[in-house]
């Protein structure tokens, strides 16, 4: 059997953070390591630089340290035979003046050698000093630092995971009381919502005239509600599986929400219409999720319309790729500075009145971002509102 989704998740997250640890003790591991060989390096060279005044400061007289030569115009040390390519005659001329020194790495016949040029009194003297044990110091440090780095590394892994499971367990017990919850709240709000939904269904097939199509509202209502709970509860399981999408006819959605909020309207003597071509508006989505929208933008539309008031649902195809819904309302308004402020979760406006724009219009945003479309609202205090819907056309083949 497959792991549940938030399983996968956990364990996602417990390799992230035992990588994240891993890789910040790698790295703290490999910058102490590079300080340490810029640090070796630079001692080395400081090194190679004292001894090679030393030696010119001395003279041929004197038999200088192991792996270095001095070559002067009357003579060189230490005595026999000096290696290939010594001394070099042009480096001469960057020490044209008494007291100048030049010094210089450069490799001759493979070996790296560090010299010093330096003219004393007008007699220009040249040492060299072979880096072959130096070199070997700095291979003997990086190997060094390349088994430190591995151990290091296995001890992040290894460490990081066990931080690891510590740092997701509360999380682990979180959702365990979550998948509870979800389990719970199934058994207990499915089965009323369902015998309501059929009572309903028997009293409406039982009347007749006004009181059916009161019945039928009922109906449609008590179904949209477990459709509702059905989502919540879907939704309320972390990282679960995406609901497949449909092809859905949102003028027809757009029909039975107004129709749903008819008797709403009427009480509040507000005119509510849908004005539409007959042509498919079709898109793809969640049909509940998008019943969800509308009814929530209805449900604000009422909210703030006072009685003789109108609201439009307006639906339209502004080019060959989206499908657009309006709904416009003749209510109080708000201020544009909280234009995009009211898809906030219970964002506070700007007039200075405190009022909160809840939880709904936020709601109705992630929906509609979720389906890969854009909501926009415009208004200006006492004129009303408009909130723009826009979504991808589907084709209805």
């Amino acid at each position: 059997m497959s792991p549940a989704p938030e399983e996968r998740v956990l364990r996602r997250a417990r390799w992230v953070i035992t990588a994240q640890i891993a890789v910040v003790v790698s790295l703290l591991v490999a910058v102490a390591g590079a300080i340490a060989y810029g640090i070796l390096l630079s001692g080395q060279h400081a090194d190679a630089d004292r001894l090679l005044a030393r030696t010119i400061q001395l003279g041929p007289g004197t038999t200088p340290p192991g792996c270095v030569w001095l070559f002067t115009p009357g003579a060189h040390a230490p005595a026999g035979p000096p290696p290939a390519g010594m001394p070099i005659p042009e480096l001469n001329a960057f020490v044209p003046s008494p007291g100048d020194v030049h010094i210089e790495r450069r490799s001759i016949d493979g070996m790296t050698y560090t010299f010093r040029v330096e003219n004393r009194g007008g007699v220009v003297s040249q040492a060299f000093f072979e880096e072959r044990y130096q070199i070997q110091d700095r291979a003997s440090l990086v190997f060094g630092l390349g088994v430190a780095e591995a151990l290091a590394l296995l001890a992040a892994l290894g460490s990081g995971r066990v931080l690891a499971r510590r740092a997701i367990r509360p999380l682990e017990d979180a959702l365990r009381r979550q998948r509870t919850f979800v389990a719970d709240a199934s058994h207990e709000l499915r089965a009323p919502l369902t015998r309501l939904h059929t009572r309903a269904q028997l009293l409406a097939r039982r009347a007749s005239g006004r009181d059916a199509v009161e019945l039928d509202h009922l109906v449609r209502g008590t179904r949209e509600l477990g459709e509702v709970v059905e989502d919540l509860l879907l939704s309320a399981q972390a990282c679960g599986e995406r609901p497949s999408l449909e092809l859905v006819e949102l003028g027809v959605l757009a029909e039975e929400a107004v129709a749903a909020e008819a008797m709403r309207a009427s009480e509040g003597q507000v005119r509510l219409a849908v004005t539409r071509e007959r042509r498919p508006y079709v898109v793809q989505g969640v049909p509940t999720a998008l019943r969800r929208v509308l009814s929530a933008l209805l449900d604000n539309a009422l909210g703030h319309t006072p009685p003789g008031g109108s609201i439009e649902v307006w639906l339209g195809v502004p080019d060959e790729r989206h499908v657009e819904l309006r709904v416009r309302d003749t209510g109080v308004g708000f201020p544009a500075a909280d234009a995009d402020r009211i898809f906030e979760r219970f964002a506070r406006g700007s007039d200075g009145d405190g009022r909160r724009f809840g939880l709904g219009l936020a709601l109705v945003r992630e929906v509609v971002t979720g389906h890969g479309g854009t909501i926009a609202a415009a208004a200006r205090p006492g004129s009303g509102a408009t909130f723009t819907l826009r979504l991808l056309r589907a084709d209805p083949s």
